[in-house]
């Protein structure tokens, strides 16, 4: 039959091989739609409603009955009358039996001669939940059912069995000795729609969007294939619902893909539409207030940047991509900027920092601590509370996540980025996908600065006096050593291709412009909070800076734990001893040590 062969194996395996089995057990993905060609097209079922076609139409039976625990039995294919003659009851008189009655319900539409009969058990995983304590009789029976039942000759050529159908989610749902080396049964897994499926469902969808039918054969099928492409690793379920988000928006085939974002952000609002072209265009200086001394970079991230505002990342690889908006890898000395141009990046996209979301991975060491992050298996501790990463980017889909020092990370919490990175999206542990196409990702690293040696001492692979070219050249190859042959994930830095970005050292003229940033920022805060102005005399904030840029090391986050030191502790005890009133000028005349404490000097001076 020329209908069969566009069946899914798993269907033609159930009309194949009904004359030598007397049960089936459907697993996977059962709570989905399949499409079943019926009256030259396709359409999407769910699985009984299939079934209840599928046995009608390819193997003549002219009964096929479902029963649910709590609602009894009721009639997917044939007549009520049908099932009163063979039973003895209606439908309506099977609500809440026990198992023990449907048991002979059962057993008496199995062994019917009258008429070819299948009866499909639906949530059958759920069987222990509701009747548990007459579960195990029920099962024997049906066991017994399975071995003892024969097929029945009634009106084709050949004879085959009434079968009975349970519909799983797990193949290990019903007890191993019900199925084990049982050759009455099958077991047949369903599994998730592949492309095939997909474009099946898309055919018999889409022609309800408005302007689809109007297009040439030759648009739509570009139609058709994009559409497939974009709804990669989704249920028939889900591409039903996306079509039905595109008929209440009323938006047309033109506007396809807003309707996938709808669905898959649940956010009818899309920031990156609302960043404004001039705030990009401007967006290296903008970035260039907060980032100091690293103007290759922030030239980089900005490109990058651009280059996500389009939605062109992955574009040279399909027209059609769900990978994360952008993807920055920043390497570097500690404390030269790297989370600063992050959080820089966040308020420059999306105006401020709430939309930044950030991981220290040395707290993901050890291997299953990637349950943190994608939440625990089912019959795990913490399984219904779900994964700090994907909750966080299921509240927030339009966020900048930084992952800090990723080298910390154990290998294996590294996997989980092949899939984002790939392909945009991430299963948590209770099942859930989370979508990354709408994210910005950072990764930080300081790989490259120190080598460890056999002898467990440690020492620095490049240093402040040489030049950047060199320092870049040195992280880049110690970063490529790192992923290719320690840890053996080479594929991680091919997802992450030419986007490393490496920081140079905070050099003495940068140092200056980072302490006075800092400590402006100080003084601001007093202002605007206390209403106190600070004025410093110049030999004082000479003595703050040279004392602040001495040591460089530690980048630019050393430059702010020495202002702390110098400036920030003895102010606060030069105001307690002073008092100043709000609206008041102090003036700082003088800085000296006092028992290797620094101390300063001041007047207040009020203004009337």
């Amino acid at each position: 039959m020329e209908d069969f062969d566009k069946l899914q194996k798993w269907a033609k395996e159930i009309v194949k091989f009904v004359p030598v089995k007397s049960q089936f057990t459907l697993y996977g993905n059962i709570y989905d739609v399949y499409p079943l060609y019926l009256n030259s097209r396709y359409i999407p079922l769910p699985i009984k409603n299939f079934l209840g076609k599928l046995l009608t139409k390819y193997e003549t039976y002219r009964l096929v009955v479902v029963y649910e625990p709590l609602f009894g039995f009721h009639i997917l294919e044939g007549i009520e009358e049908i099932f009163s003659n063979i039973t003895g009851l209606s439908t309506a008189e099977t609500k809440k039996i026990s198992l023990t009655k449907a048991y002979e319900i059962i057993e008496k539409l199995v062994d019917n001669n009258a008429v070819y009969t299948s009866v499909i058990i639906n949530f059958a995983s759920r069987l222990n939940d509701i009747a548990e304590r007459d579960l195990q009789e029920f099962l024997y029976k049906m066991f017994r059912l399975s071995i003892n039942t024969n097929p029945k000759l009634i009106d084709d050529g050949y004879s085959k069995y009434n079968p009975v159908i349970y519909l799983l989610d797990k193949e290990n749902d019903l007890p191993a000795w019900y199925t084990l080396e049982n050759p009455r049964i099958k077991s047949i897994a369903i599994p998730k729609p592949d492309s095939e499926i997909r474009e099946k469902v898309a055919r018999s969808l889409l022609y309800r969007i408005e302007g689809f039918i109007e297009l040439s054969d030759e648009k739509q099928r570009e139609v058709i294939n994009n559409f497939v492409d974009q709804t990669s690793g989704m249920y028939a379920t889900e591409i039903v619902s996306i079509v039905r988000i595109a008929t209440k928006e009323k938006l047309d085939i033109h506007n396809l893909n807003e309707a996938i974002r709808l669905y898959k952000i649940g956010i009818t609002e899309n920031p990156w539409s609302k960043i404004r072209k001039d705030k990009l265009l401007n967006a290296e200086k903008l970035i260039r207030k907060r980032v100091k001394g690293q103007d290759l970079a922030v030239r980089k991230a900005v490109s990058i940047l651009k280059r996500a505002f389009f939605n062109l990342s992955g574009s040279q690889y399909s027209r059609i991509s769900n990978r994360p908006k952008g993807v920055l890898f920043l390497a570097g000395p500690t404390g030269v900027g790297k989370t600063e141009l992050a959080k820089a990046i966040t308020e420059l996209l999306f105006g401020s920092e709430t939309s930044y979301i950030r991981f220290d991975m040395s707290e993901f060491s050890h291997e299953h601590s990637d349950q943190r992050l994608i939440g625990a298996p089912p019959g795990y501790v913490g399984y219904d509370v779900g994964g700090e990463l994907t909750n966080a980017i299921k509240q927030n889909p339009f966020s900048v996540v930084l992952f800090d020092e990723i080298e910390k990370a154990h290998p294996k919490i590294l996997d989980i980025f092949l899939q984002i990175l790939d392909d945009g999206r991430l299963t948590s542990g209770r099942g859930e996908t989370v979508y990354f196409s709408e994210a910005f990702i950072i990764f930080t690293s300081n790989l490259g600065i120190y080598e460890m040696l056999p002898d467990g001492r440690k020492i620095q692979r490049v240093n402040p006096e040489m030049p950047y070219s060199e320092v870049s050249k040195k992280v880049v190859e110690a970063i490529e050593e790192y992923f290719k042959f320690k840890i053996s994930r080479p594929e991680i830095l091919n997802r992450i291709g030419e986007n490393i970005i490496v920081f140079n050292f905070i050099r003495p003229d940068v140092a200056k412009e980072i302490f006075e940033k800092m400590l402006s920022n100080v003084l601001i805060k007093l202002k605007e909070v206390h209403k106190i102005t600070v004025n410093l005399e110049d030999k004082v904030r000479n003595i703050i800076r040279e004392e602040s840029c001495k040591d460089l090391s530690m980048g630019g986050r050393g430059i702010g734990n020495k202002l702390e030191e110098v400036f920030i502790n003895p102010l606060s005890e030069l105001l307690f001893e002073l008092m100043p009133p709000k609206n008041s000028v102090v003036i700082i005349n003088d800085i000296y040590k006092e028992n290797n404490v620094w101390k300063l000097k001041g007047k207040v001076h009020s203004i009337k």
